[in-house]
């Protein structure tokens, strides 16, 4: 059976452990990176192929004479044609709940750094502020606690559910989002849950109905002083919205893992330098090596469930 990875540099960073792909009857092959021009050679022959980020399109599955099961390494299936794949007779399979402490780990990273004005006070140390302190302290930006806060999610999975968790153990109340035309009497619409969030969280899909959900409009709506926090997609937040937003000091910070074109090559205006305590980290709160172990355990899987007979994580 022979198995093609097509971008395992976007998974493995030469710290994974893939005995799981070598087994027997298994010819397995894997490319860091696969170019669109390329997608086609590589594939030709193959009974599995593992993509994360390269997209199958319908012809390039298409012209796969023996092609079986398309893996993702990853959760979202946009960049693979579902629907020709279930005409052609091709089982796509995905990657679940695999981030889910990495994720959330990183979100509570994020919010303890913008109330604890973590990054500032660093900074300040290092360009020799506490040095010429008169006191034994510094004490130059806001400091605040998590507990007695309230924080506002909008998206109510595995991942919104966890963050949640967490953070009532900080002390903090969680209330959740409704979703759009959903009967959940014990949510609130996004509007009223903007008005009561100290800290909102993104945990929502992107999609026609969310893109640009948090745009000028809804940030005029966030408590002054409250924070941003996005881990879920770029698209979701207006940038240009919520740098204003920051200037303005109609918000007191914002941390996004996310934007929206990654990586940033042609620059986005979220890296102007005069936008106040903002926090952006690259993409990586799903990238623990726990979390990406998980997302080569689970390709292993599918892969061996597949040729078992069985179903396993099939998404078309």
């Amino acid at each position: 059976m022979k198995v093609v990875f097509l971008d395992l540099a976007t998974l493995d960073f030469n710290d994974l452990q893939l005995a799981d792909f070598q087994q027997d009857g298994w010819d397995f092959c894997s490319y860091s990176s696969t170019e669109p021009e390329q997608v086609a050679e590589r594939i030709a022959g193959a009974e599995v192929v593992i993509v994360n980020k390269v997209v199958l399109s319908a012809e390039l599955l298409a012209g796969v004479k023996h092609l079986h099961l398309v893996c993702i390494a990853a959760t979202g299936t946009n960049n693979v044609d579902l629907q020709a794949a279930r005409q052609l007779g091709i089982t796509v399979a995905n990657c679940q709940a695999y981030g889910t402490r990495s994720v959330t780990q990183h979100v509570m990273a994020l919010m303890l750094a913008l109330h604890t004005n973590l990054i500032t006070y660093d900074r300040a140390v290092k360009q020799g502020d506490w040095g010429r302190s008169a006191q034994f302290c510094l004490l130059d930006y806001p400091v605040a606690e998590l507990a007695g806060k309230t924080l506002g999610l909008v998206g109510y999975g595995e991942l919104g559910r966890e963050v949640g968790r967490l953070a009532e153990a900080f002390g903090m109340q969680v209330v959740v989002a409704r979703r759009k035309g959903a009967s959940q009497p014990e949510r609130f619409p996004l509007d009223e849950l903007l008005a009561k969030a100290d800290v909102l969280s993104l945990h929502c899909p992107l999609t026609d109905d969310t893109r640009n959900m948090i745009d000028a409009t809804a940030l005029a709506k966030m408590k002054p002083g409250s924070f941003l926090i996005n881990t879920a997609r770029g698209g979701i937040v207006n940038e240009a919205a919520l740098a204003d937003a920051l200037r303005s000091g109609h918000l007191a910070g914002a941390a996004t893992d996310v934007l929206s074109i990654e990586p940033p090559k042609e620059g986005n205006v979220l890296l102007a330098a005069d936008i106040p305590n903002l926090i952006i980290t690259p993409h990586s709160a799903w990238g623990s090596v726990q979390a990406r172990q998980r997302i080569a355990d689970q390709v292993a899987e599918n892969i061996a469930a597949f040729n078992s007979g069985e179903v396993l994580r099939v998404v078309s």
